[in-house]
């Protein structure tokens, strides 16, 4: 989990110097290169079956699949033996998204009820995990780090609920031919776990197979990335006994073997690094090994591309007179007093009739620092308002309130857990602060 942490906390700082340049590129002398950029075609296939759509689509509907791949794949793993795979440990962070997502889309709705853009309720409701974990872990080091899990586990259950929405009410007319086709190679994979098929390969082709089949219906090609990750083995073929207990065997053999002279390895000690290798496949799990290696690639490749294909706002010298709009207004209010009110409220509930407890030392404030942090909702809310409208003029008011609400609840939400953090250096608060948490 550190390393996770970590790697979003990096990835952030990347997010955000990409949403930079990509605002500053839409504002420059060279706006016009830009807008072009997004829309140049680009076609893979042959004959009949060819694949045509601009640089913008490919990077929305096919890059983003794999980030929704990655997204199954910290779902799954987390359902197995994360945060999330008991009701003890799930209940508060699963709760706090239910709120953070309930009461921002009401919200927008109660805004924008009976407009035409009252489809874009769902705008409001997602939190960037990457710009509000590197937030936290900027904001003090103070901070506990079962606060940080919590908001990790908090923005996976968030991204669940953002699959749902996505897969129920934010899907196109279906085409039932080729999403037959797509459901008929997800159970060839499915099948393919249960028979103990480990092979990558196997997994990415059917897996794309699965994508276009979902690309052609109708139903949004993400939400295939989510469900191919369901797909993928997460057992080992060996025990941890059984592969340590070999792994001892194989180094006492690779000692046995040093060469008295000469830095080279012999023959016998290059076949044991083999027989390592093989037997520590063995001990990973498909699962764990592809999201480890895709991590860095949606985390620093990806995600930025999507900031810098989607983030590129105008702001001109009317730019806050634009923004008094009801779907700027929505989603602004949705992401940071929503978000607030909706995790706080929740949470309280939770710990007031002892259905759960907050996280070991954090207290209140933390929690309020962190539901202010969960208003950042850049990546997948941008996602999601390309979604829900196809009118340009509310997109871009969507894009005017995500950005104002991002950050503003950065703003907030550093600042709240900044002093939460002196506060704590004081044994006798942190003494109080402990006993009524």
């Amino acid at each position: 989990m550190s390393h996770f942490i970590h790697l979003e906390y990096t990835s952030g700082i990347v997010l955000l110097i990409s949403v930079i340049i990509a605002i500053a590129w839409a504002n420059s002398p060279f706006h016009e290169f830009y807008e072009h950029l997004w829309h140049i075609n680009f076609s893979v296939g042959f004959d009949k079956f060819m694949l045509s759509h601009p640089l913008h689509i490919w990077i929305n509907d096919g890059l983003m699949a794999i980030f929704f791949f990655v997204i199954g794949l910290e779902l799954k793993r987390e359902f197995m033996e994360g945060e999330l795979s008991s009701l003890q440990k799930a209940s508060l962070p699963m709760t706090a998204a239910l709120g953070g997502m309930l009461v921002p889309a009401a919200i927008y709705f109660f805004i924008n009820s009976g407009t035409d853009a009252g489809h874009g309720w769902g705008i409001p409701m997602a939190t960037d995990i990457a710009f509000a974990l590197a937030l936290l872990s900027m904001a003090s080091k103070r901070i506990p780090v079962s606060l940080k899990i919590f908001l990790s586990a908090l923005a996976v259950a968030d991204d669940l609920g953002a699959v749902l929405v996505i897969a129920f009410f934010y899907t196109d007319e279906i085409n039932f031919v080729p999403l037959a086709i797509g459901a008929g190679f997800l159970i060839l994979l499915m099948v393919g776990n249960r028979i103990g098929i480990r092979s990558t390969i196997f997994y990415l082709i059917l897996g794309i197979c699965v994508w276009i089949g979902f690309l052609l219906s109708g139903v949004h090609a993400t939400i295939a990335g989510v469900l191919v990750a369901f797909t993928i083995p997460a057992v080992t073929r060996i025990d941890e006994q059984i592969y340590s207990s070999n792994l001892r065997k194989l180094s006492y053999d690779f000692e046995v073997d040093i060469p008295e002279r000469g830095n080279l390895i012999t023959p016998e000690q290059n076949k044991t690094i083999q027989k390592v290798k093989t037997l520590s496949m063995a001990a990973e799990t498909p699962l764990q090994t592809i999201e480890h290696a895709l991590h860095p690639w949606v985390a620093f490749g990806i995600m930025p591309l999507f900031a810098l294909a989607n983030a590129g706002i105008v702001i001109g010298a009317d730019f806050f007179s634009s923004i008094a709009n009801p779907v700027s207004i929505g989603v602004a209010a949705g992401l940071i007093i929503g978000k607030f009110s909706g995790i706080l409220f929740f949470c309280w509930i939770m710990v007031k009739f002892r259905l759960s407890k907050l996280p070991e030392g954090a207290n209140w404030k933390h929690i309020a620092g962190v539901a202010l942090l969960a208003g950042i909702g850049f990546t997948m809310s941008l996602f999601i308002s390309g979604l829900a409208f196809e009118n340009p003029v509310f997109i871009d008011q969507a894009k005017y309130g995500i950005l104002i609400a991002s950050i503003f609840a950065g703003i907030l939400g550093t600042i709240v857990l900044k002093n939460v953090g002196k506060s704590s250096s004081d044994p006798k608060i942190n003494h109080l602060t402990k006993n009524n948490s």
